[in-house]
């Protein structure tokens, strides 16, 4: 009987793992508002870290995450550092590419609670009073993280928080 039971999680474990193994090799995870505020209203907010705590979702997560700005406040060369609780890990984000007012390009590195290294892009499209903000990640996918992605859905999760930051950047730029 514990021959049966062991060859049974065996072929489940194996099975698992060769399925996890067809998952892409890459992600992206995108999330899109509608804020009635022109493109240069809504940029500033999103090209200086500095005004990241009045929207990020991440934000409240842990108000006694530590927080590092470089020298260059806004722009391209802006860098932000953290490292906080579970929910927010560590890591670091520069921003690589702005143009104003509409597109916002950042290279954004974890290193904890796992090591990843990704590329963020705000692009904001002005429609007759409003402005569409699409906020989108993505990356490259590990085999480690296309065996976690067999359990949780990155979209669902990561996707929450972006629907939350652009509700909040929307309050504010609307405000």
């Amino acid at each position: 009987m514990f021959k049966v039971i062991a060859l049974v999680i065996v072929v489940v474990v194996v099975a698992l793992l060769v399925f996890a193994a067809t998952k892409p090799d890459t992600f992206l995870v995108q999330r899109s508002a509608s804020i009635k505020a022109p493109p240069e209203k809504i940029f500033p907010l999103i090209n200086d870290f500095h005004r990241w705590d009045a929207w990020s979702p991440w934000e409240k997560k842990d108000p006694a995450m530590k927080r590092a700005l470089g020298a260059v406040a806004s722009g391209k060369g802006a860098v932000y550092e953290w490292e906080g609780n579970n929910e927010v890990g560590k890591g670091r984000m520069e921003i690589a590419e702005s143009s104003p007012p509409s597109k916002v390009t950042i290279r954004l590195d974890f290193v904890k609670p796992f090591e990843a290294h990704n590329t963020v892009e705000f692009a904001l499209d002005p429609k007759g009073d409003a402005t569409n903000v699409t906020w989108a990640m993505q990356g490259h996918t590990p085999y480690f993280a296309k065996v976690i992605h067999v359990f949780f859905d990155m979209d669902s999760m990561v996707g929450k928080d972006f629907e939350a930051g652009l509700a909040n950047l929307k309050t504010l730029a609307e405000h």
